[in-house]
Order: C-alpha cells, then sequence, then structure tokens
C-alpha cells in the first residue's frame, strides 16, 4: 500500500476508533470544492470536515475526470466539474482547496482568488520567493473584503508546536536541528515529488517542514545559509531534484541550525556493507531539538559557578496527533573557580499537548483527537467568519520569507530554483 494511501487509511481508522460522527451541518457552512483527486486530500480536507460543523465539501474536478468521479463515490461529494476553471467558478462554491503540484500552486491559486474564493493552499505555497511575492502582495488579497489565503503548514496549529514554543525564550536558543525522513521504496524516483518543472523536490516537501520549523524556533530569518548539501535523486531520473538535503544556517543570535530531510532514507545500520541499501526505519520519526544557550549562576559557596543547559526535543513533530512527546533534559553543572567541573545533575521532565489547555476561553476549540489538518481547518472556518480563535496563523509575509529562504538553501546547494510559472502577474 503507498503511504500515502496508508495515511489516507490510517486517518479513516482513527475516525471509526473515536466513534465520531458527521455533525449536523450549519445553515452558512462555507462549501469547498477541491483542486484534483490528490492522495493527501482525505486527510487534509475530506475527512476533518465530517467533524466540522461550519465546512461541507461539495465539488471535486480532476484532470482525469473518471477519477474525480471515483473519488466523488467514495467521500460522498455530489458534484464532479468537468475542469478547474469550472469548479472555481461555480457560484455555490466559497473556498477551494488546493493540493496541486507545487508547481502549479500559482496558476490556480491566483484564479480562485480572482474568482473571490477563499484559499487553502498546500505547502509549498509556491515554487520559489518570485511568486510568494507576486501572490502574497497581490492586489487582489487587498482591501477589507479581500478573500483569506493560507498555506497549509498544518503542524503549526495544533498545540503541541504552540507548547514547544512556550518552553523558552527564542533569545536563548543555541542550537536547533529539525529532522524528518521517510524509508527507501515508499517514492520512487519517478514520483511527482521529483519533478523539476512542476517544482519538485525534497526540500520542497518534508524539507518545507523543517525549515519551517528551524525557522518558527527562531522566530526570525537566518543571516547566513552557512551549508547546504543535497543528494540528487539517482539517474536516470531527474538530476535538477533532491531526494535529500542537509543545510545549516546561522541566526542573528549567534544560534545555528541544522534541517535534515530525505525522502530515500537508507542505511544506518550495523554491517553496511550489507545493511547500506536497506530502508531506515529508525529515523523515520521527525523530530525538533531546541538547545538552549547555558544560563550561568554564583551560588555564593567558595567561588562555585552553576551552569543550567536545557534541551527541548518534540517527537513525531509533523503529525503530534497520531503521537507525540516533548522531552525537557536540564543538564546543571557546578564548576569551581579554575572552571573545573565537581559535580554534575541532570533532569527529564515529559510533556504533550492533543488539546487547548483548559480555560483558554474564547473561540478556542479542540478535542484530544482533531489532527493538525482538524486544527488547521479550525482556524481556516474562524479566520473567514471574522472570528480570533486560537490566535495561531501563517500570513502571507511568513510564506514568502519561507520560499525565500528555500531559495537561498537551492542557491547554497548549488542547484537551480524552482521554475517559476509562465502566469506570474
Amino acid at each position: 500500500m503507498p503511504f500515502v494511501d496508508w495515511l489516507t487509511s490510517f486517518a479513516e481508522l482513527g475516525e471509526w476508533m473515536a466513534g465520531r460522527k458527521e455533525v449536523v451541518k450549519k445553515d452558512n457552512a462555507l462549501r469547498f470544492g477541491i483542486l484534483g483527486a490528490a492522495n493527501i486530500t482525505p486527510t487534509a480536507l475530506t475527512l476533518p470536515a465530517r467533524s466540522h460543523a461550519e465546512v461541507l465539501v461539495v465539488a471535486v474536478a480532476a484532470r482525469d475526470k473518471k477519477k474525480a468521479e471515483a473519488y466523488a463515490k467514495r467521500y460522498g461529494i455530489p458534484i464532479v466539474h468537468d475542469s478547474y476553471d469550472a469548479l472555481i467558478n461555480d457560484p455555490s462554491i466559497d473556498c477551494i482547496y488546493n493540493p496541486l503540484p507545487n508547481g502549479l500552486h500559482y496558476h490556480w491559486t491566483l484564479k480562485a482568488l480572482k474568482a473571490g474564493k477563499h484559499v487553502l493552499l498546500e505547502k509549498p505555497s509556491v515554487s520559489n520567493a518570485e511568486e510568494a511575492r507576486s501572490l502574497f502582495h497581490h492586489p487582489v488579497l487587498q482591501g477589507p473584503n479581500a478573500p483569506i489565503l493560507v498555506e497549509a503548514s498544518h503542524y503549526r496549529f495544533h498545540p503541541a508546536w504552540s507548547l514547544l514554543l512556550s518552553l523558552f525564550n527564542r533569545e536563548n536558543v543555541e542550537y536547533v536541528n529539525a529532522h524528518a525522513a521517510i524509508p527507501a521504496g515508499i517514492f520512487p524516483g519517478d514520483d511527482i515529488r521529483f519533478n523539476y518543472p512542476l517544482a519538485g523536490g525534497t526540500l520542497m516537501d518534508v524539507g518545507h517542514y523543517t525549515l519551517s520549523a528551524l525557522r518558527s524556533v527562531y522566530g526570525t530569518e537566518p543571516v547566513a545559509v552557512t551549508s547546504a548539501t543535497p543528494r540528487l535523486i539517482n539517474q536516470p531520473f531527474d538530476q535538477r531534484c533532491d531526494q535529500a538535503m542537509v543545510a545549516t544556517y546561522m541566526f542573528p543570535n549567534s544560534g545555528t541550525g541544522k534541517i535534515s530531510a530525505d525522502l530515500g532514507a537508507r542505511g544506518g545500520y550495523w554491517f553496511p556493507w550489507l545493511t547500506g541499501n536497506w530502508p531506515n526505519l529508525k529515523d523515520s520519526v521527525q523530530v525538533v531539538s531546541v538547545t538552549l544557550k547555558e544560563q550561568m549562576e554564583d551560588v555564593g559557596e567558595e567561588g562555585v559557578i552553576k551552569g543550567t543547559r536545557r534541551q527541548i526535543k518534540l517527537w513525531n513533530f509533523m503529525l503530534p496527533h497520531m503521537w507525540h512527546r516533548i522531552d525537557i533534559v536540564t543538564t546543571t553543572t557546578y564548576r569551581d573557580a579554575s572552571g573545573k567541573t565537581v559535580k554534575e545533575e541532570k533532569s527529564t521532565e515529559n510533556k504533550k499537548a492533543y488539546k487547548w489547555p483548559e480555560g483558554s476561553g474564547g473561540d478556542i476549540k479542540g478535542e484530544d483527537w482533531w489532527s493538525t489538518y482538524r486544527y488547521q481547518l479550525e482556524e481556516f472556518v474562524n479566520k473567514v467568519k471574522g472570528r480570533e480563535g486560537s490566535g495561531v496563523w501563517v500570513d502571507g509575509e511568513e510564506s514568502i520569507r519561507q520560499m525565500e529562504c528555500t531559495d537561498r538553501t537551492y542557491e547554497k546547494a548549488g542547484m537551480l530554483l524552482r521554475p517559476t510559472s509562465e502566469a506570474l502577474e
């Protein structure tokens, strides 16, 4: 079973295990149309929409109409349009979900916005920074009644990510490591993720999450991309696409960071001569590790200085609704006047957050079974409806800066930027 189909089946199983039924829809529910019949759509929209009283998925269109019809039948979608244009111009539709290949994001998102539709746009928002600036600064998004557009960096909407960010002061961050990998064999070399004309490459896929997480932890942009090392997709496939990317960055507070993203992880076991091409399963849990600067304190005992350092690690940051854990490891070191260590203590604390804390109040909602995508959908609807919600959002400037940093990483790696749409305005 392909990986994305497994994710969909897992989501459907989760719905059944939770004993949930479709809620009664409100009269003012937002009506969604879907561009394409992408494998991610059930996980990202169709299934989460079942539990949202203000969301109806009513239409789909795909290049292959038979595929769209099969998708509509499976998920109970009443309308199948003959084309993307027909769906976008359907006056009964309020919102568009765009999970098309990266290289098609700009063109079809802009068309939807011009038609007055709100757009939930899959990550990465577009192919490069030039497209991002054009899209998010476009006049169609200006003014009090402009449509809503958001890049679907879904992990940011989950309470676990907000909890992580609450555990430290950004000015004290010294080093961040963001890692995400998929075992080899799941995505073949001819997968659309490695199609350069459609803005493929691992940095544009799971690499988006690692770079986004790194930037989110620091809360600012790196002053330099200090290194970027790609592993290209193997021949005879498109050599303009990275199958893996490792990159390092320096930030304004002198902190540093590293991302490692891989869509074909291999090896990592004993006897590499035998296991070097085996799919790497042990490193497939996504993790963000934050190391804070050591805090020094004079304890007033014959010149003894106490140093406290914390490392905070969020396991499974991309899919925390399936399972996650935040480990807070505190190391306390006592040093004498000469700097020699006289005693060291270490303690570990664990935290998790599947829903917002009690008493959050206002428009903040959530259940412990909500996925990252369900939390994201909640905030999308809140934004369209003019409600405050949790306050978590990915604004246009954030999406622009993400693509600018992506471009700088590809440049440092000596690779071409992803191509710009001919429809650029």
